[in-house]
């Protein structure tokens, strides 16, 4: 999961493993695998880092849980 910030400045959590593609249109344009669209603040290279980020954690032996 990655946290991204609406054009409206609401921030969101997605699901890294459900982005399809990302596009600058100027704004960022998400689609996910299930058709919705996102626009977010972030710029591509960003959500690429935060999805890459997510990934790297998740398949790491030092991956936590915390409450």
């Amino acid at each position: 999961m990655i946290e991204v910030t609406k054009i409206n400045n609401v921030k969101i959590i997605i699901n890294a493993e459900l982005i399809e593609s990302i596009e600058e249109t100027p704004d960022t344009l998400i689609t996910l695998t299930t058709g919705k669209k996102i626009v977010v603040k972030e710029e591509v290279k960003k959500v690429i880092h935060l999805a890459i980020a997510y990934k790297k954690k998740i398949h790491s032996s030092q991956f936590e849980i915390r409450d």
